[in-house]
């Protein structure tokens, strides 16, 4: 085996090698008219005629496991895996050097008679996608990728170590953060335990645990953290740059508008200074409530509000203003317009399949969340009864099934009929058509929130319902299975090509790894619920319920009702830059 970029690959076989260089650089141009699918997404097979069935030549056995046409004769032999016979290797030492190449008639994959085993060809593999697919479709309009799809080259991390001047200058505007005696007790947290550096608890403004439990996992999400803590959103440099734009603005004739000094960011930063100041005293969000209603008016009352709808209105004002105060606008996909988007943005990619054609349209989408339906409630098997408790304790009279977040990942990913009033106009066939859509995830977020679909609305009844069924989620969660790249490759086959830009290497992605850090729950009914926080600090999870901190241990974080979940990659990469690092 070798190895390229820490992936093995298999040694190359010396009969195609051969093979190729006797037939040309693309020899396997000529089984395209051969190749044939059962159905749309379906695997590719090898036949002359769509009704043909395959025989061997030697013993006429249609049922073997495996059938191989010679790709330089076209005779079709059997094989079995050891010690049961292969006609097809047989077929080849009889036959003068040159027919030891043959092709799966039924899986559309090579195989070397002579080293009776698989072997890949990229050229060949890229000539079964396209004959699959390929010939269906119209040529198809170049789409410009979002600027995050570009290969990005890898630096190796290096600690900052400040020079003489910025030694000097640190020395000049900093002061010293307070740190509490950790012997001392802290009524408003709750625990007599030593809590955290930057673990605060967050003054309920009066119907406000919503804001507190978003507000507690946006100040332990550690890009978000680690950006703000490292000034790099200095508010008294923003304010100063806001009034002497006003004031330009003035003189020109315009009228001061009010939500023009307006910078959740700048909030979000003394918070964050707050915070981490070392004061164990419960803080008061009361400057970032008012901020937040002038920015979402309609959400301005003293009712409760849904935590993920704050979540994203957080989001949506921070890359707002952003976009305001650049000349050029810049897309929320791309995951370099502001803070909000460079940690929590992501791509989803949807395609949609023609049932008769086969041709595929495919769209990005920019994300910051995925939105997950829970499983369909279904009684378990008798041979799998076990009895479940309720969130509450109560033992539920029937045996369920359990929701997983990754069936739920599953579901959301894997392909769905458009029902017959959700016809898809196909460019091939020039008229509507019944399609499959399937939704993938083509890039991955520095972190990635997903907010479970607890809230649900029926039109006949004209009412809501809190669904209460107990989901349960990992503390260490594999993305890869729902990337772009896995489904599509699981779609065509094992195929070792790039699909549409797709880097081959597992390197060139983002690290698919990703580990929990927050989960907000919601108990309680629809109108009348109440929000907590789990946090996970130095391998420790902390309950924060508004002003108070609890220490707990890990059951009680995986039998919560989660809401929102909240994952941190493992390996974070860091871009590099073209301006040079002092060592």
């Amino acid at each position: 085996m070798s190895k390229i970029k820490n992936v093995s690959l298999p040694q190359p076989c010396p009969h195609l090698a051969e093979f190729r260089s006797k037939h040309g650089p693309k020899p396997f141009r000529a089984l395209q008219d051969c190749l044939r699918a059962a159905k749309p997404m379906g695997r590719a097979a090898i036949r002359r005629d769509p009704n043909e069935v395959p025989r061997c030549g030697s013993c006429g056995s249609s049922a073997r496991p495996r059938l191989y046409a010679c790709v330089a004769c076209a005779a079709v032999h059997c094989h079995a895996p050891p010690p049961g016979a292969s006609h097809a290797a047989a077929h080849a030492e009889s036959m003068p050097p040159g027919h030891e190449i043959a092709v799966d008639v039924d899986r559309a994959e090579l195989f070397c008679c002579q080293c009776r085993d698989q072997v890949y060809d990229r050229d060949f593999d890229s000539a079964v996608v396209s004959a699959t697919v390929g010939s269906l479709i119209p040529p198809p309009q170049p789409y410009p990728h979002p600027e995050n799809l570009r290969k990005r080259r890898r630096i190796d991390y290096r600690p900052w170590t400040p020079d003489l001047r910025e030694k000097m200058l640190i020395g000049q505007n900093s002061s010293l953060l307070r740190i509490s005696d950790p012997n001392t007790h802290d009524a408003g947290s709750g625990s007599d335990s030593k809590l955290p550096w930057g673990l605060r608890g967050l003054n309920n403004l009066g119907n406000t645990c919503f804001m507190n439990s978003v507000l507690q996992a946006l100040l332990h999400t550690p890009p978000l953290r680690n950006y703000f803590l490292s000034d790099r959103h200095n508010r008294y440099y923003c304010q100063r740059n806001n009034s002497s734009t006003t004031t330009r603005g003035r003189r020109n004739g315009g009228k001061e508008n009010l939500n023009s000094k307006l910078c959740l960011a700048c909030d979000l930063d003394a918070m964050f200074s707050a915070v981490f100041s070392g004061d164990p005293t419960t803080y008061s969000p009361a400057k970032f409530l008012y901020s937040w209603w002038q920015h979402a008016a309609n959400l301005a009352t003293y009712e409760q509000q849904d935590a993920h709808e704050f979540f994203i209105s957080i989001l949506d004002g921070i890359h707002e203003k952003v976009e305001k105060d650049r000349c050029k606008p810049h897309s929320q996909g791309s995951g370099d317009c502001c803070i909000a988007h460079r940690v929590f943005s992501g791509i989803l990619r949807s395609d949609v399949m023609c049932m008769a054609c086969g041709f595929t349209s495919t769209t990005y989408d920019p994300c910051v969340d995925i939105s997950l339906d829970l499983e369909p409630n279904q009684p378990e098997k008798m041979g799998s009864m076990k009895s479940h408790h309720s969130c509450n304790g109560e033992v539920d009279s029937m045996n369920w099934s359990t929701s997983t977040l990754t069936g739920c990942l599953d579901r959301f990913t894997r392909p769905e009929r458009l029902g017959t009033d959700q016809k898809f106009f196909c460019q091939h066939c020039q008229v509507r058509q019944e399609s499959l859509k399937q939704m993938s995830i083509r890039k991955l977020p520095l972190v990635s929130c997903f907010h479970i679909k607890r809230f649900e609305h029926s039109s006949l009844r004209n009412m809501s319902k809190k669904v209460d069924r107990y989901l349960q989620f990992p503390f260490s969660l594999d993305m890869a299975p729902y990337l772009s790249s896995s489904i599509l490759r699981s779609r065509f086959g094992n195929r070792i090509f790039s699909f549409d830009g797709d880097e081959q290497d597992a390197q060139d992605e983002l690290s698919s790894e990703f580990e929990l850090f927050a989960v907000i729950t919601h108990t309680g009914k629809l109108n009348a619920g109440h929000y907590v926080t789990y946090l996970r600090l130095s391998n420790q999870w902390y309950k924060c319920d508004d002003a108070w901190i609890t220490q707990v241990n890990e059951s009680i974080v995986r039998a919560s009702q989660g809401y929102m979940m909240f994952y941190v990659q493992k390996m974070l990469y860091y871009k590099a830059s073209g301006r040079p690092v002092s060592s």
